[in-house]
């Protein structure tokens, strides 16, 4: 479904480079990333506490997938409830996931942002990317995360998540199925977006703490070499695994 392209390494970065290179990538744009609303499961599109208007952006979403606890398919759908998209399933689910295309996105000198390719825009040109988000949670700690058709870039953790706030916790990123160097890791996307990433080395694993005893939205963002470099000089692949820990019982 997507092209393979060439990720920016970071053995060409060198160890020096590694936090420089992380924070030029654009950790503060949008992601899509599941929460609890009333309840049920909701398809959140936003960044950080800013949950904007996931329903008026449902026409960009390609895929949707559930999975059991043996990480077998689930029949999955999402029905929109107001503002934001629900997760239907007459089946209990272990796993869910979506994946959108969010276009082209082109920005000039100014400022100013348009949805097309950088051939089509009049102003002197700052960046011109494309941009493809994804979103996988999971129901339990243990839950079997599989490999998700149609996920270009995927965070899966390595091993159990841990039950407290602060522990350890292996993350993976995987492009097209293989381990992927040079993607940047936001621990929590909700509750600090701005954080300075870290950096996943050439098995493609980093190790990262917990952030909260509640929601956790882990991000990995990719930046890849354009597939159609007349309309963007870029791709940005953006992937979200969340999770919840449990409080103490009431």
């Amino acid at each position: 479904m997507f092209p393979k392209t060439n990720a920016i390494p970071l053995a060409l970065i060198g160890l020096a480079g590694a936090a420089t290179f992380a924070s030029s990538i654009p950790a503060s744009a949008h992601s899509i990333w599941f929460a609890q609303r009333a309840k049920q499961t909701a398809l959140i599109y936003g960044v950080g506490a800013d949950d904007l208007d996931a329903a008026g952006r449902i026409d960009k979403i390609t895929s949707v997938s559930g999975f059991d606890a043996e990480g077998q398919p689930v029949e999955t759908s999402l029905v929109v409830s107001g503002p934001i998209p629900i997760v239907n399933s007459d089946e209990p689910l272990a796993v869910v996931s979506a994946a959108m295309d969010y276009g082209m996105w082109t920005k000039d000198k100014n400022g100013k942002w348009y949805n097309t390719g950088k051939d089509e825009v009049d102003e002197e040109i700052e960046l011109s990317e494309r941009n493809f988000k994804y979103a996988v949670h999971m129901y339990s700690l243990d839950a079997n995360v599989p490999m998700i058709p149609g996920h270009a870039l995927q965070i899966v953790p390595v091993g159990a998540v841990p039950e407290d706030a602060g522990a350890p916790l292996m993350v993976k990123a995987l492009y097209n199925g293989k381990p992927a160097e040079g993607v940047g890791i936001l621990t929590d996307y909700v509750t600090d977006p701005d954080q300075i990433p870290a950096v996943t080395g050439s098995d493609g694993t980093t190790t990262i703490r917990v952030r909260n005893q509640g929601l956790n939205v882990v991000t990995g963002i990719l930046l890849t070499g354009s597939d159609n470099p007349q309309k963007y000089d870029r791709m940005e692949q953006r992937a979200t695994l969340s999770f919840v820990l449990p409080h103490i019982p009431e």
